[in-house]
């Protein structure tokens, strides 16, 4: 399956099917999951985990036993990595059929870290159920899609700017970058807040966190990082499926922005 079409078809699948993960699908997945990097250089160790042997539990999954985690060190950038490998492992369970749904509240977090061993100094960001989705969503998943628009997107000149945050930039314009953008405002996000803020000035995509009040804990957590991460992750395996080479920086260009939206990282096209 080619990426574009992974990130078209993939939606979060809270319901599924009932069927147990074969042993192939999960071996495969738990290969995929040592291969993943991210352009952060911080290792991530993942495990799939059997709610039943861990008295795991979410209120908002039914239809499967098997999750998926990851944990890691905190240290700086660790939101951005998480969400940038997190979303290569959903992708590629979508290109072999298994439905997953990014979970970061709703779910007994004390029993998850303990099942993924974390220790002081870890953190386990998210998790995902893993199974085969159930024809028909449930009536609870219906409501809450709803609730956040979970179909729903802003427009492409709300999200990317041409130079600068002044001038908004259109589909026509973006040229080469057109279907990276794309694939980057398809992107998941908690709550569908979509935070991502896109600013292309010549062969430079920078990229900024639009902040929501209420997504920053008192200790400078910030679960919108997590969406950042994920963005950055579309628009990298995206321009690469173009035949762009994108390459990785952090180098603030120092663009005037608003009290709420914070530079992330570039990508500088060769």
């Amino acid at each position: 399956m080619k990426i574009s079409e992974a990130i078209r078809k993939r939606r979060s699948v809270r319901t599924f099917d009932g069927t147990a993960l074969t042993s192939d699908d999960a071996r495969k997945l738990i290969d995929y999951c040592g291969s993943v990097d991210n352009p952060y250089a911080i290792p991530i160790v993942w495990k799939l985990l059997d709610a039943g042997e861990h008295g795991l539990s979410s209120p908002v999954i039914v239809g499967t036993d098997t999750f998926i985690a990851g944990k890691m060190r905190r240290v700086p950038h660790v939101e951005e990595a998480f969400g940038y490998s997190f979303e290569k492992i959903v992708l590629y369970a979508e290109s072999i059929g298994v439905g997953t749904t990014w979970i970061a509240g709703t779910m007994n977090r004390d029993a998850f870290e303990r099942a993924l061993d974390v220790e002081q100094g870890e953190v386990m960001p998210c998790v995902s159920p893993v199974g085969y989705p159930a024809k028909k969503m449930s009536i609870r998943e219906t409501v809450m899609r709803k609730g956040v628009k979970a179909d729903s997107r802003f427009d492409f000149e709300e999200l990317f700017f041409d130079g600068g945050f002044e001038t908004p930039l259109t589909e026509e314009k973006a040229g080469a970058l057109k279907d990276a953008l794309i694939a980057v405002r398809l992107a998941p996000s908690a709550v569908n807040k979509q935070p991502w803020r896109v600013v292309v000035c010549g062969s430079k995509a920078h990229f900024y966190e639009k902040r929501s009040k209420g997504y920053v804990s008192g200790d400078g957590w910030d679960i919108q990082k997590i969406d950042m991460g994920i963005a950055l992750c579309h628009f990298e395996l995206a321009a690469k499926e173009c035949g762009l080479d994108a390459a990785f920086e952090i180098e603030d260009p120092e663009l005037h922005t608003d009290g709420d939206t914070h530079y992330i990282a570039s990508y500088v096209l060769k």
